[in-house]
């Protein structure tokens, strides 16, 4: 086994096994309160697993600013693209256009990037993660709803982690070791219960239109790939930076984006099938463009 496969394998591996559990663990029969494990991932696991990563990765705020600027450009294309091409099908924006826009960037991307490429990986990934989340919950929940309320960006505060995070990398500041441990524990319980989450989400969804599914799953990741490759060659990023950049816009489509049809009542069960399919395809081509990336 080449170095290359075995790195995607310890990958792909820790993601799918748990992820799998979560599955397993609803299709059992027993109780998983998502009320309750959301807000802790969302609120208080995500924020401190960002300032605790970036707090021990050290990377220049070019490259945080090229990674950044890179996702901002990256969503846009992702946007206009799923809106022509919707458009020229006849299907509603409201109900597919945040599926094609925005990667599952978190509770699947950020898992990836930590185990294939450690912990710069991971901050870089986070770097893309928060700022598809903020469009996430701001213009992609303002398309499902029809209504926009951008205030809502103040109330999150993986905008004030994300902040807090930079200042420290940059910066190389060396934090007290009770307070560097207190956040490596803390932030110990976001991944995991990102990827139980994702697992239990997936076993409650059921598949409708299965050929539409299949055919925006298939949109949906490979125009991830080919946007991030055209931004990143532009943007000329390379090594790290740019493998994680690709691998997060090549996820599938993003758990919330079911939770927004959901709430919107925007045919949430086309929204499911495309979460469920898309996520099964990515089985497949996650640990081929792993190979691609790790073997470069």
């Amino acid at each position: 086994m080449s170095s290359a496969t075995g790195v995607m394998l310890g990958a792909v591996a820790p993601v799918l096994v748990t992820a799998a559990i979560g599955f397993i663990w609803i299709r059992s029969g027993r109780h998983f309160d998502g009320a309750t494990v959301t807000p802790l991932v969302a609120e208080i696991g995500t924020p401190v697993l960002i300032i605790s990563t970036l707090s021990k990765t050290h990377v220049t705020a070019e490259a945080f600013a090229a990674t950044a600027l890179a996702t901002i450009i990256a969503l846009a294309v992702f946007a206009l693209l799923g809106l022509a091409i919707l458009r020229l099908g006849g299907l509603s924006l409201r109900t597919y256009l945040p599926s094609l826009a925005f990667p599952n960037a978190g509770n699947l991307g950020l898992p990836l990037a930590l185990y294939a490429f450690g912990q710069e990986g991971l901050g870089y990934g986070i770097v893309f993660f928060a700022i598809c989340s903020i469009a996430q919950f701001t213009i992609g929940q303002a398309i499902a709803a029809g209504t926009a309320d951008f205030r809502a960006i103040l109330r999150m505060p993986l905008i004030y982690a994300v902040a807090l995070g930079i200042v420290l990398s940059v910066s190389e500041v060396t934090l007290p070791a009770w307070i560097a441990n207190t956040l490596s524990v803390l932030a110990g319980i976001a991944v995991p219960l990102m990827l139980l989450m994702l697992g239990a989400s997936l076993a409650r969804l059921r598949v409708a239109a299965l050929g539409r599914a299949l055919m925006l799953s298939l949109l949906r990741i490979a125009m991830g790939v080919l946007v991030a490759v055209a931004v990143t060659t532009l943007l000329g990023m390379t090594g790290t930076a740019r493998a994680v950049f690709i691998l997060q816009s090549a996820m599938p489509v993003a758990v919330y984006c079911y939770l927004f049809a959901e709430r919107w009542k925007t045919e949430p069960e086309e929204v499911a099938g495309l979460v469920v399919v898309s996520t099964l395809v990515s089985i497949v081509t996650i640990p081929v463009l792993l190979d691609l990336l790790l073997a470069r």
